[in-house]
């Protein structure tokens, strides 16, 4: 009987054409598979809880997987697997769950940040984008906030995306400063359109630029068009931060 595992994981998303495996090309999903795979003596493949873009990092990502094997002691496969694995793909905790536990389909939020930095600094060239001038942080904040107040993100949508519909639900939205040379842009939804993080941040970066006013800001929002927001900014600095359920994330052998 196949026994299900939620696998925590963390990675570097710069060497990787992002989460979903691709023909011929290096994915992380591609690279765990290999790894759990070669540790376990068994063809497995992980069903991740989302699909992050090429170049983009999750600092927390789930994905869960069947196996024959009964794994009750998972520390030594976790020890196994991050010694099989690249340096910028770390495993954190493996989990046993109920069979009908879906990495993806459960998941009831997921969390982004983006972090731009406001000082030339090359220990964060990859890791956060390079904005020279200053920024009004005060201002990207109030319209990040007003993102709440809408449901429709069609204009935050990669052009030419299938998709059912552009609703979501915008939990939670802010632009704060990290440090005095990092501003942070934080989001959370039940949901998130393609390029849609990148597509907002960077009309943020508009707004703190004083190149787009906060009634132009919630116009975009309002007109569903995707050409009068900003450029989306690039892949490096955005992370997938965390990913909510509807259950707590630890194994059944712990639970009541």
């Amino acid at each position: 009987m196949l026994k299900r595992y939620f696998l925590e994981c963390s990675y570097l998303g710069q060497n990787y054409v992002g989460w979903q495996k691709q023909p011929d090309q290096k994915s992380v999903q591609t690279t765990i598979d290999e790894a759990l795979s070669t540790v376990l003596q068994e063809n497995l493949e992980v069903m991740g809880a989302g699909r992050t873009d090429t170049g983009v990092h999750a600092k927390y990502f789930i994905a869960h997987f069947d196996t024959e094997t009964a794994l009750e002691h998972t520390e030594n496969l976790i020890y196994k697997l991050n010694t099989v694995l690249p340096a910028d793909i770390a495993v954190q905790n493996i989990y046993r769950v109920n069979a009908n536990h879906h990495a993806r389909f459960d998941a009831v939020s997921r969390s982004y940040q983006y972090r731009i930095a406001t000082q030339k600094n090359p220990f964060e060239i990859t890791s956060a984008y390079y904005i020279k001038n200053a920024l009004d942080v005060k201002l990207m904040h109030k319209c990040a906030h007003r993102l709440l107040d809408f449901s429709n993100f069609k204009s935050f949508c990669k052009v030419k995306t299938a998709v059912n519909t552009f609703e979501c639900d915008v939990i939670e939205a802010e632009v704060k400063n990290l440090k005095d040379d990092l501003v942070v842009f934080n989001i959370s939804a039940n949901r998130f359109l393609r390029n849609m993080v990148r597509a907002i941040t960077g009309t943020l970066i508009d707004v703190g630029l004083g190149k787009t006013h906060y009634e132009d800001f919630i116009n975009i929002i309002k007109s569903q068009d995707r050409r009068k927001a900003g450029k989306s900014v690039p892949a490096h600095g955005l992370y997938l931060t965390d990913i909510k359920y509807p259950y707590p994330l630890k194994s059944i052998y712990e639970q009541d």
